[in-house]
């Protein structure tokens, strides 16, 4: 009784390997990532880049301060905790994580449509990573205009 049937040992000799797989990727993910945000928050002079390093929303507070837009939407992260509105307001949360990030890149001189390259569905992902990496690593830093510029 105190020991799991043969089945279940085989079984959780062939899953974890890949679970420990799966669990380096990730850990290999986070760090790109945080480096590359981090390289594109010192390229727009940002005060303390090392915020990159906050799991899930320090990508975010770089991309959003680089856009330099309003804060009301940080609010939807209280509106993620009220069971009624959380669908909603995870959908316009990630629609302004997707405008910021498309300014981040823009403000380093990269066109902002990287970052719909994540909805192509089983690379798109990868694209996105390897364009992000040119952006934060790249170094020419010319700006693009913007429409205010050209008037």
């Amino acid at each position: 009784m105190g020991t799991l049937p043969i089945f279940g040992e085989s079984l959780i000799a062939m899953v974890l390997p890949f679970i420990l797989l799966w669990a380096l990727l990730a850990i290999g993910l986070y760090i790109y990532t945080s480096f590359a945000f981090m390289s594109l928050a010192k390229k727009n002079k940002q005060s303390s880049p090392g915020i990159a390093w906050i799991p899930s929303v320090g990508p975010l507070i770089i991309a959003f301060r680089a856009s330099k837009m309003h804060w009301w939407p940080w609010l939807l992260l209280i509106g993620l905790i009220i069971p009624v509105i959380n669908f909603f307001a995870g959908i316009v949360f990630a629609v302004f994580a997707i405008i910021w990030i498309w300014k981040l890149f823009e403000s380093v001189g990269h066109p902002g449509w990287y970052i719909l390259l994540n909805f192509i569905p089983l690379v798109g992902g990868i694209i996105f990573l390897v364009l992000l990496g040119m952006a934060a690593w790249s170094s020419g830093e010319k700006k693009i205009e913007s429409r205010k510029d050209k008037k």
